[in-house]
């Protein structure tokens, strides 16, 4: 009795038969699969696409020039008030009236006198006025704001001029007893050119003097002095100045000589005048002034006139830009390659691959020769020379031509400029032949053989990129 209760006592735990579930199996095998591609991915080389564009740099051609002209200061010959009667950037002849000279200061006092009426403006008088005020309007800029003391001025002596042409009519009314008429001095142009009622010490300037400083404005606005109507000056003083010739120059700085270079090998350059917009083709030369410094000397033989009133511009290049494929310049890579020459190698097809017959040595000892695929990247017509990638050849390998008789031993090395193309998934070399750069951008040739194509797809950065890697995006 005793031994069935210890039997009845002794209780075994039932273990259950394993029993797989099928959902638990596939996310185990799923979990397994995705922990295996994070790995991968994690050790396989990442790298950004860029897609090829056609397109073009935009390149800053606006620079700011000083305007260089043949310019005489003509001085006054008595003392006394001046008062102009032609016009700033107006043209005289020889003997043509431009001021008078009141010695005594009693000509406005014996007008005030007379009465001479009102100033009315004839149509053509207000006709340029409003096209010195729409040029003027058109070509201001908040930046260089102290033009508009100098269309003040230029209005101002425009105004006086006209109100002064109506006083010397009045002046030989005047009773010549007063003895005012004795005292007023005509002065007439010593030669025929454009007036111009200003001066900044820069009329006698040459194009081989212009500076750094210069250019840069320095010191220029006390330097420069307007002469208005109604002023008193000292005999010998500056009255005004004419502009003898028409043509004239805008000298502006380069960035280097090769630039200067450049510019001056095309001879004339279309120019395009910021102030109002105006187009001419100057004559170009390049100055290397002394101050260590590079310029370009624009030459004009027409629109003196329009300009008569600046010493400095701004004017924009035309100059045509290069066209083709628009890549960074992070995605270019120098490569050096084998140069095989052109009997060695036998081409398959238009892909860039290629046949060469090279000696090997096989397992078993003996020397024979055998055909190996390898891929081309450029052709130098000139010395009929392929460039084969160093992956596919050896230095002192030994290459046979096809009837098995002369041979070539792989040593000749050069450099090729390109990007890595990855349209197929793994990098491979394109060459490419560069037609101008910038900064950030160049422009390269389109449609060349072993080259880039519109659209491609290459490597934005290919320090990150080797030769034949599995491109991971």
């Amino acid at each position: 009795m005793a031994a069935r209760q210890t039997q009845k006592n002794k209780i075994k735990k039932y273990r259950k038969p394993l029993n797989l579930n099928i959902g638990m199996l596939i996310f185990a095998v799923i979990l397994v699969y995705v922990v295996i591609c994070v790995v991968i991915y994690l050790q396989t080389g990442h790298m950004v696409r860029y897609e090829v564009q056609k397109g073009s740099l935009a390149t800053n051609h606006i620079y700011r020039g000083i305007v260089i002209r043949d310019e005489e200061v003509v001085n006054t010959t008595s003392a006394g008030y001046v008062n102009y009667y032609a016009n700033e950037g107006e043209r005289v002849a020889a003997n043509d009236l431009v001021y008078i000279v009141d010695e005594t200061g009693r000509l406005n006092d014996e007008l005030e006198n007379l009465n001479i009426g009102e100033n009315v403006l004839s149509e053509k008088e207000l006709l340029e006025f409003r096209s010195e005020l729409a040029n003027f309007s058109h070509g201001f800029s908040r930046m260089n704001y102290i033009s508009v003391y100098d269309e003040k001025n230029s209005l101002k002596n425009t105004v006086k001029k006209l109100a002064n042409v109506n006083m010397l009519e009045s002046i030989d009314r005047i009773n010549t007893s007063s003895g005012v008429a004795n005292v007023v001095n005509r002065c007439y142009a010593p030669k025929t050119g454009v007036v111009s009622y200003w001066i900044d010490g820069y009329e006698s300037l040459k194009p081989d003097q212009v500076t750094e400083d210069i250019l840069n404005k320095k010191d220029y606005e006390e330097k420069k002095k307007y002469l208005l109507s109604n002023t008193l000056l000292e005999r010998d003083e500056a009255a005004y100045k004419l502009s003898t010739n028409e043509k004239w120059s805008v000298i502006i700085p380069v960035e280097s000589p090769e630039r200067a270079a450049e510019l001056e090998a095309e001879g004339y350059i279309n120019v395009r005048f910021l102030k109002n917009q105006y187009e001419s083709w100057g004559a170009v030369k390049a100055l290397h002034n002394g101050d260590g410094k590079h310029y370009l000397q624009l030459s004009f033989t027409n629109s003196m006139i329009t300009f008569v009133g600046d010493r400095f511009l701004e004017i924009e290049l035309l100059l045509d830009d290069e066209n083709g494929l628009k890549i960074p310049n992070s995605s270019i890579v120098d490569k050096e390659f084998y140069l095989i020459p052109d009997e060695f190698i036998t081409l398959a097809d238009e892909s860039g691959k290629g046949w060469v017959l090279k000696q090997y040595v096989t397992d078993s000892g003996e020397v024979t020769t055998k055909n190996f695929q390898i891929s081309i990247y450029n052709y130098d017509e000139k010395n009929r020379e392929y460039y084969v990638d160093a992956t596919f050849l050896n230095a002192a390998d030994i290459l046979f031509k096809k009837d098995g008789q002369d041979n070539y031993v792989v040593s000749k090395r050069a450099t090729l400029t390109g990007v890595y193309n990855v349209n197929n998934g793994y990098a491979d070399f394109r060459q490419i032949n560069i037609l101008s750069q910038n900064d950030e951008y160049s422009i390269v040739s389109s449609n060349t053989r072993y080259g880039l194509n519109v659209y491609d797809y290459i490597a934005l950065n290919a320090e990150s990129v080797h030769e034949d890697q599995f491109i991971n995006e």
